[in-house]
């Protein structure tokens, strides 16, 4: 398969995570489908960010944003819980004197914020070779059957838990037919809850041939 179109990288965030803003030197590739807003690209990442974003590509590079960063969330929730139980000032006053509440008082200001800056990272509008991405449009916010969710990969990870569906085989249906048909894609889920793996790949290929593209992606699961 041959390598994806890398993003336009501006000057200052050459070997920078798109997502979170750290250091990296590896690349995420999005590989687009029939329903995908954008083309397929490839997009710098950290380690870490890379393999969130291969278990949360969904309907576009901007809802795989989301996912990571709420997978990160999720991650240092510990961390990002110091900045609303402290401030640094009151860490520092701290009367911490064990050995273990003493390494807690001199890392934890650090820790908080750089959870704090990898979450709240932007990343930086997206082009290739110039040319802009067009969005399409895209809101972050996502609403199904009369409930609005903070975002598509809140909405997955809502009806996966609820419904006791295999959230992988849902985003990669939901991938193929766009957020548009959400509801399409928990049908399809349902209907292939007990399905084996080669009958989830073999319903896959099927909606991309219905979508009139190949299945670009059959490791997603």
């Amino acid at each position: 398969m041959p390598s994806l179109s890398l993003v336009d990288i501006p000057f200052d965030y050459r070997h920078t995570c798109w997502f979170c803003a750290e250091p990296c030197n590896c690349t995420f590739e999005y590989h687009a489908t029939a329903s995908t807003p954008h083309q397929s690209l490839s997009i710098p990442a950290c380690k870490e960010c890379l393999k969130l974003a291969k278990l949360n590509q969904l309907t576009s590079i901007w809802d795989c944003q989301v996912a990571v960063k709420d997978e990160l969330m999720r991650i240092y929730a510990k961390h990002l819980a110091i900045g609303i139980n402290w401030t640094e000032q009151e860490l520092i006053d701290s009367e911490f004197s064990c050995k273990v509440f003493e390494g807690f008082k001199k890392s934890a200001w650090m820790m908080y914020l750089i959870a704090k800056e990898r979450v709240n990272a932007p990343g930086w509008p997206l082009s290739v070779n110039g040319i802009p991405l067009d969005n399409g449009g895209y809101e972050m916010g996502f609403e199904f059957d009369g409930v609005k969710y903070r975002s598509l990969s809140k909405a997955v990870s809502h009806y996966s838990r609820i419904l006791g569906l295999d959230k992988l085989f849902f985003e990669a249906v939901l991938s193929q037919v766009g957020r548009s048909r959400f509801g399409y894609a928990v049908r399809i889920s349902r209907i292939n809850i007990a399905s084996h793996k080669r009958v989830k790949q073999q319903v896959l290929k099927d909606i991309a041939l219905e979508q009139g593209q190949p299945l670009q992606n059959d490791t997603w699961f």
